[in-house]
């Protein structure tokens, strides 16, 4: 047996112990976090250390004490790098303090993206609880250029009509400007653009492929959902394959349906072959998504049971047909069955996979994944099952998403780390309690068990509770183009 996984194993064991903050004589260090097990998926390092860390900075990492204006005592605790969200559609402070919660310090709409991205940064400066960060994304370019008004996703031309070759060339434009002014990637949705021909969808590839910029796709929906029928999934891997782009598949777990094994048997095949793919997944067996988009086109004629499978959250009551068809038309967040418990298990256990919410809470209201996903894969995966050991489980939250996005933005090569000169975004955590606690009846309560997160090096939750204002977060953007 692994070492690492004994060591895991022990801490598991171990009781809470009680956190505080102590008052020292300073050495030119802020902050040190002393006596915690520090765990390092990049250098493997899995040891009781004492991190020194000045101006956002973490400086110094010591077998010795070390001494800085606060001292926050670890001891008993996990201490790792900060877990980084791809998927994190709610930008706002409602949902920041969850993610908080939950041990993420940087939350990335990937996805779905904008379309204006100076203007997306700009809106979030100074406002953040954590780190924020955006692709530029072909459903809101689509949106724009096709001239329809939609909240998050399209239910017009921007999802059912094909676009015309001046259509796709502004597209391209848009997309190209985004990229310029420093977009983390290139987000897609094929199951919300129907109407876009593969043709189309190659030439966004094309665009990403000028930058080396990663597609981060939700892949179209297929109507007959049979095991083997991958034509989603092939559509956007041959644009990869033929652009040299880099891919990212969103949410496997939803979208593989029953070829989830399948489509991790073929990412693994094309990363020996050196082409550069890679997935995501969330804990949970049940989606989120807006009701009036095409992908509940061609669902009027289903049995009652289909409809009593869907919870409206805002009210929390089941579906019958006739509320069906009345929320198709004014539109708003429905949770919908995605895929079985099994399927998702594979996903979320397989080493290809990291790990991302897709979340978004509104007045409360929404998926429990928002508030719970990384803690739920903690205590599920990590602490029950033991599917995989605590090390393997910071790779997939932290080292992995980092190393994702570094190449285009080299400012993650600081990220996903515990190492001198890494940013200061650490939890501190108790892996024998940590437990989340959204449902689908309440999705916006906090994960408990995370007794420290600190953003650029400064505590946003401190012994198990929100800080007031803390506003730490800085945007995670790459290099801006002329």
């Amino acid at each position: 047996m692994a070492v690492g996984f004994l060591l895991a194993a022990f801490l598991f064991l171990l009781p809470l112990r009680s956190t505080h903050i102590a008052q020292a004589q300073t050495s030119g260090l802020d902050i040190v976090i002393a006596n915690g097990h520090v765990m390092d998926p990049e250098s493997g390092l899995d040891a009781v250390r004492n991190i020194g860390i000045r101006a956002g900075k973490i400086v110094e990492i010591s077998e010795s004490p070390l001494q800085g204006k606060e001292t926050i005592d670890a001891k008993g605790l996990v201490v790792a790098p900060g877990f980084i969200d791809l998927h994190q559609h709610g930008q706002d402070p409602e949902n920041y303090d969850l993610k908080a919660a939950d041990g993420v310090t940087t939350a990335l709409e990937m996805e779905l993206g904008t379309a204006d991205v100076d203007a997306w940064y700009k809106a979030h400066e100074g406002k953040a609880r954590i780190n924020y960060g955006v692709s530029v994304g072909h459903v809101p370019v689509r949106i724009v250029v096709m001239h329809e008004k939609a909240e998050f996703v399209p239910s017009g031309d921007a999802a059912h009509r094909a676009a015309t070759p001046a259509e796709i060339d502004e597209m391209k434009k848009l997309l190209d400007r985004g990229l310029r002014q420093g977009a983390l990637g290139v987000g897609m949705g094929t199951a919300y653009t129907f109407g876009a021909t593969n043709w189309e969808i190659v030439q966004m590839f094309q665009v990403a492929a000028r930058y080396h910029a990663p597609v981060y796709v939700h892949i179209r929906s297929l109507p007959s959902d049979k095991e083997g029928d991958l034509v989603g999934f092939e559509e956007v891997f041959a644009s990869a394959v033929d652009t040299g782009t880099p891919l990212h598949i969103v949410h496997l777990q939803s979208t593989g349906g029953p070829n989830v094994n399948h489509e991790l048997e073929m990412i693994a095949s094309a990363q020996k072959l050196g082409i550069d793919i890679d997935a995501e997944a969330y804990p949970y067996s049940r989606g989120m998504t807006d009701i009036s988009s095409a992908i509940f086109d061609h669902k009027e004629n289903e049995p009652d049971s289909y409809y009593a499978s869907l919870l409206w959250p805002a009210t929390g009551e089941m579906l019958t047909k006739e509320k069906f068809l009345a929320y198709r038309k004014t539109g708003g967040m429905v949770i919908l069955p995605s895929n079985t418990d099994q399927m998702v298990h594979d996903a979320v256990a397989s080493p290809l996979t990291m790990i991302a919410s897709d979340g978004r809470i509104k007045d409360g209201k929404g998926h429990p994944r928002t508030a719970g996903t990384y803690s739920k894969v903690l205590a599920d995966y990590v602490r029950k099952e033991h599917a995989f050991d605590l090390m393997t489980a910071m790779r997939k939250m932290s080292l992995m998403p980092a190393q994702r996005l570094q190449g285009l933005a080299p400012m993650f090569k600081d990220k996903g780390r515990i190492r001198v000169g890494a940013d200061a975004d650490i939890v501190v955590f108790d892996p024998a309690t940590v437990q989340d606690h959204s449902t689908y009846a309440s999705p916006a309560v906090p994960s408990t068990g995370f007794a420290f997160i600190l953003v650029n090096g400064t505590p946003v939750i401190r012994s198990g509770k929100l800080v007031d204002n803390a506003t730490p977060g800085r945007p995670a953007r790459a290099p801006i183009q002329n």
